[in-house]
């Protein structure tokens, strides 16, 4: 039985989104640790804190445990600095081997730094399953924008074709936050151009939200300035790691 799983990849590729999704979408309870959070500088108060944390899963069962950043608290042992973590990698490693005791119980991890991961944590029946999470294809990327514009409501002109900007070159390797970063960017730009005219007397108070809607003009204003946060040589690095660990 395996005990979890680890999705690893650049940053800002929605590693947390899928976990939350799945949690979602079975149904289950969803509990959020972010990595460093765990760590306590007193003796015994980190491995409490793991102790604590899956008993609370297992009275919420069915439960989604997420560690977010989880190479905080996993550092492999034997590293400088790793002693620290030691005692609550240990508690985390005894938790997983329980799998069978805590039906119910779920656990993923997230990390960009699988290559700092200790080995122990990613053999089988532990966090043994690794799926690698790719930047945003171009049907990918479609859909983020439509989901961002709808969750954040925001005025796009109907003469927008999103899926044709999605497939432009310029927008290749843009991750999640990224394309996040462009449409609230976009956002701003058509606010601006609106305020000017105002400004300037030549649109009235009543009439600036009609107005103020995104137009292609301005995302392609703020794909001028928006840049891929994860740059070749990096995105190079993380395919190399994802066929070292996949094959694991």
């Amino acid at each position: 039985m395996q005990a979890g799983v680890l999705l690893f990849g650049p940053p800002g590729c929605g590693k947390t989104l899928i976990a939350k999704a799945v949690a979602h979408d079975a149904g289950a309870n969803f509990i959020h640790i972010k990595g460093p959070e765990g760590l306590n500088k007193y003796v015994g108060e980190s491995e409490a804190y793991i102790r604590r944390t899956f008993a609370r899963a297992r009275l919420n069962s069915p439960c989604i445990l997420f560690f977010d950043e989880i190479d905080a608290l996993t550092t492999k042992r034997g590293m400088e600095g790793a002693w620290v973590v030691e005692r609550l990698l240990n508690q985390l490693l005894i938790e997983l081997d329980g799998a069978d005791q805590r039906e119910g119980v779920y656990v993923i991890g997230a990390t960009n730094r699988i290559d700092v991961i200790d080995d122990a944590l990613l053999r089988p029946g532990r966090l043994g399953q690794k799926y690698f999470v790719l930047l945003p294809s171009a049907n990918e990327r479609h859909s983020i924008l439509k989901a961002l514009i709808c969750s954040q409501r925001k005025p796009v002109s109907c003469t927008v074709d999103l899926d044709a900007f999605a497939r432009r070159e310029e927008c290749n390797n843009l991750s999640g936050a990224d394309l996040a970063s462009l449409v609230d960017e976009a956002a701003k730009e058509a606010l601006d151009e609106s305020l000017e005219l105002l400004e300037n007397g030549a649109l009235s108070i009543s009439s600036l939200c009609s107005v103020a809607s995104i137009e292609l003009s301005h995302f392609e204003q703020a794909l001028s300035k928006i840049k891929p946060s994860v740059s070749e040589q990096q995105r190079k690095h993380y395919e190399a790691l994802s066929q070292k660990y996949s094959a694991m």
